[in-house]
Protein backbone atom coordinates (compact mmCIF):
# COMPACT_ATOMS: atom_id res chain seq x y z
CA UNK A 1 0.00 0.00 0.00
CA UNK A 2 2.81 2.55 1.14
CA UNK A 3 4.73 1.59 -2.22
CA UNK A 4 1.79 1.69 -4.74
CA UNK A 5 1.18 5.41 -2.59
CA UNK A 6 4.71 6.24 -3.10
CA UNK A 7 5.04 5.24 -6.76
CA UNK A 8 1.95 7.64 -7.30
CA UNK A 9 3.51 10.70 -5.79
CA UNK A 10 6.14 10.29 -8.05
CA UNK A 11 4.51 9.56 -11.37
CA UNK A 12 2.18 12.86 -10.19
CA UNK A 13 5.06 14.86 -9.57
CA UNK A 14 6.94 12.99 -12.75
CA UNK A 15 4.09 14.66 -15.12
CA UNK A 16 3.93 18.18 -13.34
CA UNK A 17 7.68 19.04 -14.31
CA UNK A 18 7.06 17.14 -17.40
CA UNK A 19 4.18 19.55 -18.04
CA UNK A 20 6.29 22.61 -17.52
CA UNK A 21 8.82 21.51 -19.43
CA UNK A 22 6.36 20.95 -22.32
CA UNK A 23 4.32 24.14 -21.93
CA UNK A 24 7.88 25.90 -21.77
CA UNK A 25 9.23 24.19 -25.13
CA UNK A 26 6.11 25.31 -26.93
CA UNK A 27 6.70 28.61 -25.78
CA UNK A 28 10.00 28.89 -27.05
CA UNK A 29 9.02 27.16 -30.07
CA UNK A 30 5.84 29.38 -30.92
CA UNK A 31 8.30 32.37 -30.27
CA UNK A 32 10.53 31.43 -32.77
CA UNK A 33 7.89 30.03 -35.88
CA UNK A 34 6.29 33.78 -35.06
CA UNK A 35 9.37 35.82 -35.02
CA UNK A 36 10.70 34.44 -37.58
CA UNK A 37 7.47 34.55 -40.13
CA UNK A 38 7.13 38.34 -38.69
CA UNK A 39 11.16 39.27 -39.32
CA UNK A 40 10.15 38.21 -43.11
CA UNK A 41 7.28 39.80 -43.44
CA UNK A 42 8.30 43.22 -42.05
CA UNK A 43 12.04 42.79 -43.46
CA UNK A 44 15.16 44.80 -41.20
CA UNK A 45 13.07 48.34 -42.27
CA UNK A 46 9.98 47.10 -40.81
CA UNK A 47 11.76 45.85 -37.95
CA UNK A 48 14.16 48.11 -36.99
CA UNK A 49 14.09 52.06 -36.32
CA UNK A 50 16.16 53.91 -39.35
CA UNK A 51 20.13 53.16 -39.10
CA UNK A 52 19.95 51.37 -36.01
CA UNK A 53 19.06 47.74 -33.75
CA UNK A 54 16.28 49.30 -32.13
CA UNK A 55 13.11 47.79 -32.99
CA UNK A 56 10.47 49.66 -34.24
CA UNK A 57 7.27 50.14 -32.89
CA UNK A 58 5.71 47.29 -35.23
CA UNK A 59 8.35 44.74 -33.99
CA UNK A 60 7.23 45.94 -30.18
CA UNK A 61 3.26 44.78 -31.35
CA UNK A 62 4.20 41.66 -32.98
CA UNK A 63 6.34 41.26 -29.53
CA UNK A 64 3.15 41.90 -27.69
CA UNK A 65 0.95 40.00 -29.42
CA UNK A 66 3.40 37.31 -29.88
CA UNK A 67 4.83 36.75 -26.75
CA UNK A 68 0.90 36.32 -25.36
CA UNK A 69 0.29 33.75 -28.00
CA UNK A 70 3.40 31.60 -27.43
CA UNK A 71 2.24 31.16 -23.57
CA UNK A 72 -1.40 30.59 -24.13
CA UNK A 73 -0.45 27.57 -26.55
CA UNK A 74 2.42 26.96 -23.70
CA UNK A 75 -0.27 26.69 -20.76
CA UNK A 76 -2.69 25.11 -22.51
CA UNK A 77 -0.07 21.94 -23.62
CA UNK A 78 1.22 22.25 -19.78
CA UNK A 79 -2.17 21.80 -18.44
CA UNK A 80 -3.02 19.05 -20.70
CA UNK A 81 0.71 17.27 -19.68
CA UNK A 82 0.52 17.68 -15.75
CA UNK A 83 -3.11 17.11 -15.89
CA UNK A 84 -2.92 19.62 -12.90
CA UNK A 85 -2.62 22.58 -11.65
CA UNK A 86 0.23 22.36 -9.94
CA UNK A 87 2.26 22.17 -13.66
CA UNK A 88 0.61 25.52 -14.22
CA UNK A 89 2.26 27.34 -11.24
CA UNK A 90 5.46 25.45 -11.93
CA UNK A 91 5.69 26.90 -15.49
CA UNK A 92 4.74 30.80 -14.04
CA UNK A 93 6.87 30.52 -11.53
CA UNK A 94 9.65 29.62 -14.22
CA UNK A 95 8.58 31.99 -16.14
CA UNK A 96 8.45 35.14 -13.55
CA UNK A 97 12.12 33.24 -12.34
CA UNK A 98 13.99 33.45 -15.64
CA UNK A 99 11.63 36.58 -16.77
CA UNK A 100 13.56 38.44 -13.61
CA UNK A 101 16.94 37.35 -14.02
CA UNK A 102 16.46 38.51 -17.82
CA UNK A 103 15.47 41.97 -16.81
CA UNK A 104 18.29 42.21 -14.22
CA UNK A 105 21.27 41.64 -17.04
CA UNK A 106 22.25 44.97 -18.53
CA UNK A 107 22.05 45.16 -22.08
CA UNK A 108 25.00 44.46 -24.12
CA UNK A 109 25.55 47.65 -26.49
CA UNK A 110 25.91 46.38 -29.68
CA UNK A 111 29.41 46.75 -30.98
CA UNK A 112 27.92 47.84 -34.60
CA UNK A 113 26.38 51.44 -33.60
CA UNK A 114 24.82 51.20 -37.42
CA UNK A 115 23.12 48.43 -39.16
CA UNK A 116 23.37 47.28 -42.43
CA UNK A 117 20.87 47.98 -44.72
CA UNK A 118 19.26 43.99 -45.07
CA UNK A 119 20.76 41.97 -42.28
CA UNK A 120 19.88 38.19 -42.40
CA UNK A 121 18.01 36.50 -39.64
CA UNK A 122 20.83 35.68 -37.51
CA UNK A 123 22.36 38.74 -37.13
CA UNK A 124 18.55 40.24 -36.45
CA UNK A 125 18.49 38.37 -33.88
CA UNK A 126 21.85 39.24 -32.02
CA UNK A 127 21.97 42.61 -32.22
CA UNK A 128 17.77 43.59 -31.87
CA UNK A 129 17.69 46.23 -28.85
CA UNK A 130 14.06 46.18 -26.95
CA UNK A 131 13.46 49.06 -24.99
CA UNK A 132 14.33 48.46 -21.23
CA UNK A 133 10.90 48.48 -20.15
CA UNK A 134 10.18 45.08 -22.72
CA UNK A 135 12.27 43.11 -20.44
CA UNK A 136 9.83 43.74 -17.70
CA UNK A 137 6.45 43.30 -19.57
CA UNK A 138 7.42 40.14 -20.90
CA UNK A 139 7.47 37.58 -17.60
CA UNK A 140 3.33 39.42 -16.79
CA UNK A 141 2.66 38.50 -20.49
CA UNK A 142 4.21 35.23 -19.95
CA UNK A 143 1.94 34.95 -16.77
CA UNK A 144 -1.24 36.22 -18.25
CA UNK A 145 -0.91 33.75 -21.05
CA UNK A 146 -0.18 30.76 -19.46
CA UNK A 147 -3.20 31.39 -16.87
CA UNK A 148 -5.87 31.71 -19.59
CA UNK A 149 -4.13 28.98 -22.00
CA UNK A 150 -4.65 26.96 -19.21
CA UNK A 151 -8.16 27.89 -18.55
CA UNK A 152 -7.21 29.48 -14.93
CA UNK A 153 -7.91 32.82 -15.78
CA UNK A 154 -10.92 32.42 -17.80
CA UNK A 155 -12.26 30.17 -15.23
CA UNK A 156 -11.39 32.52 -12.32
CA UNK A 157 -13.37 35.23 -14.42
CA UNK A 158 -16.50 33.07 -14.57
CA UNK A 159 -16.94 32.33 -11.38
CA UNK A 160 -15.37 35.06 -9.47
CA UNK A 161 -12.56 35.21 -6.99
CA UNK A 162 -12.63 31.21 -6.86
CA UNK A 163 -10.63 28.61 -8.50
CA UNK A 164 -11.63 25.98 -9.85
CA UNK A 165 -9.72 22.39 -9.53
CA UNK A 166 -9.38 20.93 -12.88
CA UNK A 167 -11.16 17.99 -14.03
CA UNK A 168 -9.11 14.74 -14.06
CA UNK A 169 -8.73 13.21 -17.31
CA UNK A 170 -8.83 9.23 -17.11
Amino acid sequence: MLVRSLTRSVRGKGRVLLGALAGYVVMAFVLFVLFTLAYLILGADGSFAEGSWDVSGAWIVVSIVGGLAAAFAGGFVCHRVARRMQGVWVLVALIVILGIAVAQVPGEATAVMERMTDPGLTEAMNNAQQPAWMHYLNPILGVVGVLFGSGTGSRRLRSGATMEAPRRWS
